[in-house]
């Protein structure tokens, strides 16, 4: 790490030697980075996320600039290291005067760090605003359709609004406004004449035909309706699946023979139940084990310990052909849909190979027909079936994924981070979609995530997960706004939220999450927690439990 810093120092400045080290030094310290001489000394295999994206701000710093262009810096980090970075760049930014220009399609992010903004479509700026006038009244539609595109735990009951169309070719000529063709209120003069700036209230300036006519209530009047009501389906809550102390250990070998000197725990005992046609949210941070759990539900990864009963049957005693028998009842959807998507198979194929290799067909007729289908159960033309996957955008991809996914009939979906790489809008559809096939299958869903509004919008249930082992279940109501376990509380208290009334006070969680190959004693969070007692240092607390369904292993709180 500490050469790829001397990099920029050798090209920019006249430091060599033990000033430049020296300078190094200072830049890791500046950005938090803890026992700089030795981290500097490391290659960022060896890094988190977190401690990865200072270094990369450490490394912008090293030229002294006066504008730090800061590319969706936080995109890929989990909420409480999102807030690290975020402090991280607010600090620097008042001890060296520097401008930032902060570019994110998270709205909670812009509300929290920027003074002015300015919103992009297709090529071109359509609204710039101070930061509160913007989130007071958003002006151009496109602007007031993100707003409604955003997920929470208001908008259960509806779907989001989804912004029809995509975002258009930008090697074409435009003629017009280029939001014309998916805009609400678009009208003859819109596609025809481009168009120029006017004033929606003081220093509030957009580019839309609506203000220069005077129209511009229609658009206000039309925030109101962004959700769209949809109606329920009522869904047995019977027992799909339930995994009982779960343990997934990956052994550590070292030496000329390859003896085993330890085991990553990844999960660590993990008990959890989904019943069917609901929705069970997996939220923790980055390496906490979430993924693996996912996995080891479904056998895809061998299982260390513990049971994953599927109506009844324990997957992990099932031998291969019985397994695979009953493969087609439970899927999995990627995170990224382009690095899980074959890229030299057209789409028909690709949804069609599970078909084949399962036997839910016989013919090939009828394997067309279901792949024509799926297409339109996930809002895709048929026509697209003959093309490759780089021909599609990213909530285009992710929908070929869960068309995959749905053509074995499974009744147990994984969807891990399915939404985290899409803008809102695009998150929107594919939210829609998920809950539209779960009302009418009864599909149940395991949903890995750290976005809290998706899980307020979308979950019935939570589960707070920390290296390894869930501390925290409930409902998405009891866990959402009373959390219990001060992990909870600091995991909630770090998410981004538009509207400044409902901030929390962040919790500053000190260090990075431990290794879980060398797990700390007693209460895994103890290091970490801000309400440590000497107790937790000794033994892992037991469950208390507040309700029927909300329970907390924390030793704040009397066990049973």
């Amino acid at each position: 790490m500490g050469e790829q810093i001397a990099e920029v120092l050798y090209r920019h400045s006249n430091l060599r030697g033990n000033e430049a080290i020296k300078r190094i030094m200072e830049l890791l310290d500046a950005v938090g980075i803890p026992d700089p001489a030795r981290r500097c000394r490391e290659y960022p295999f060896q890094l988190s996320g977190g401690m990865k994206q200072r270094v990369m701000i450490a490394n912008a710093l090293a030229g002294e600039p006066d504008l730090l262009i800061a590319d969706e810096p936080t995109t890929a980090l989990d909420v409480t290291i999102q807030a690290q970075v975020l402090d991280l760049i607010r600090d620097l930014q008042k001890r060296t005067g520097m401008a930032i220009l902060l570019i994110t399609h998270d709205l909670g992010v812009v509300s929290q760090m920027a003074h002015k903004v300015a919103v992009m479509y297709a090529g071109q700026i359509v609204e710039t605003a101070q930061a509160q006038e913007f989130f007071a009244n958003p002006a151009h539609p496109y602007s007031r359709k993100l707003f409604a595109s955003l997920p929470n735990a208001d908008k259960r009951t509806g779907r989001l609004a989804v912004i029809k169309g995509t975002v258009p070719p930008l090697n074409r000529e435009f003629q017009g406004c280029r939001f014309a063709e998916r805009c609400d209120f678009a009208w003859n003069k819109c596609r025809e004449i481009d168009p120029d700036w006017s004033t929606a209230s003081s220093g509030h300036v957009v580019r839309c035909h609506l203000y220069s006519e005077g129209k511009a209530q229609a658009v206000a009047a039309s925030a109101a309706n962004g959700a769209v009501s949809r109606s329920s389906a009522v869904v047995e809550p019977a027992d799909l699946l339930k995994v009982s102390d779960l343990k997934v250990y990956f052994p550590v070998h070292k030496g000329l023979f390859k003896r085993v000197a330890g085991y990553v725990k990844a999960v660590d005992g993990v008990t959890l139940e989904i019943k069917k046609g609901r929705t069970l949210a997996l939220v923790g941070e980055s390496g906490c084990g979430k993924t693996t759990v996912g996995k080891g539900i479904l056998q895809l990864v061998p299982v260390t310990a513990g049971s994953v009963r599927y109506n009844g049957i324990d997957l992990a005693r099932l031998g291969r052909s019985e397994l695979r028998a009953r493969r087609s009842e439970f899927q999995i959807i990627f995170q990224d849909p382009y690095s899980s998507l074959n890229p030299r198979m057209r789409v028909s194929d690709i949804i069609e190979e599970g078909m084949t290799a399962l036997a839910i067909t016989t013919s090939a007729e009828e394997r067309a027909r279901r792949v024509d289908m799926l297409l339109e159960q996930v809002g895709l033309p048929t026509e697209m079936k003959q093309r490759y996957p780089h021909e599609f955008s990213g909530g285009q991809r992710q929908r070929i994924s869960i068309a995959r996914a749905l053509a074995v009939n499974p009744k147990l979906i994984i969807c891990d981070e399915p939404t985290s790489a899409l803008d809102v809008s695009v998150q929107a559809q594919i939210l829609n979609l998920l809950k539209e096939l779960q009302d009418k299958l009864g599909l149940a869903y395991l949903f890995i995530t750290h976005n809290i509004s998706v899980v307020e919008y979308l979950a019935h249930e939570v589960a707070v997960m920390y290296l390894g082992r869930i501390v925290e279940t409930g409902s998405m109501e009891e866990v959402l706004n009373h959390p219990r376990h001060p992990y909870t509380r600091a995991l909630l208290s770090a998410v981004p939220v538009i509207d400044r009334a409902t901030r929390r006070e962040i919790i500053r969680l000190q260090g990075d999450m431990p290794s879980p190959l060398n797990p700390p004693s007693g209460c895994h969070f103890h290091p970490r927690c801000p309400e440590v007692m000497p107790e937790c240092r000794e033994t892992y607390p037991q469950t208390s439990r507040f309700s029927g369904t909300h329970t907390a292993r924390c030793y704040l709180y009397k066990p049973g």
